[in-house]
């Protein structure tokens, strides 16, 4: 995988792609019904006015290439705040025989996907779930990767959903703070999603479960843009400019 700052280039891309695209022409797919849905996003929206849809994945591997999704995981933010009654989850079965390494991860066994559906069979309700929203992850580039790379290989193309990182959120609220106090960016704080919500209090929840991961992400997602807001941040384009960086190669 590429380097996770590319995420801001990605989001840059993706708004390009929504708002100049043209709509399709041919028979629709579940992910050119997505895809159309968002083409009608509004970067000039206050972010208490934006539907987010927060998620996470579980994997066999890190390669989209060989490995595949086992479980994917979903909540809805409205109003900045978690939507109990919209969630999404559900496990996958893979098409190759799930490895050990992975089990020892995720802590999924091939007798729990024994029964689950394909992926195939999952898509369509996982887009018809985001309906054009504005993606949230935590490293959002692995999930939309491992998204992208399925959605390609059954309806011929990606979904064109903007994505915003937590990661990249927390590392520009981190150097906004750090920015009154010196000019040198601290390498020594962890910005994974267990450390991060640890060390700002959040409630915390079982790691490397889809949907425990996405609950996490989503209560950190929550705190930053509150935090970034009280600080001049209250648009969607506004929003995307903190997880662009000149001095760290975005």
């Amino acid at each position: 995988m590429g380097s996770p700052f590319s995420l801001s280039r990605l989001w840059g891309q993706t708004f390009g792609q929504v708002f100049g695209q043209k709509a399709s022409t041919g028979p629709a797919t579940p992910v050119s019904v997505n895809n159309e849905a968002c083409r009608g996003l509004d970067q000039s929206l206050p972010l208490e006015d934006c539907v987010f849809t927060v998620f996470d994945t579980e994997l066999t591997g890190l390669n989209p290439a060989k490995d595949e999704i086992v479980s994917i995981g979903a909540v809805r933010i409205r109003n900045l705040q978690i939507i109990q009654g919209e969630r999404f989850h559900v496990l996958v079965k893979p098409e190759m025989p799930l490895p050990k390494f992975s089990t020892l991860i995720h802590r999924i066994t091939p007798e729990r996907i024994g029964q689950a559906p394909a992926l195939a069979q999952v898509l369509p309700d996982f887009l018809a779930f985001l309906n054009g929203t504005l993606l949230v992850g935590h490293y959002v580039e692995l999930d939309m990767s491992f998204l992208s790379a399925a959605c390609k290989r059954l309806y011929g193309q990606a979904p064109a959903n903007p994505c915003l990182d937590t990661m990249l959120l927390a590392m520009s609220w981190q150097r906004r703070l750090q920015s009154a106090y010196c000019d040198q960016f601290d390498q020594s704080i962890s910005y994974t999603l267990g450390s991060l919500s640890k060390r700002l209090g959040l409630p915390a929840f079982p790691s490397h479960d889809a949907m425990h991961d996405a609950m996490q992400t989503a209560y950190l997602f929550i705190y930053l843009t509150q935090k970034l807001r009280a600080m001049g941040i209250r648009t969607l384009r506004e929003l995307h400019r903190p997880a662009r960086s000149q001095s760290y190669g975005l």
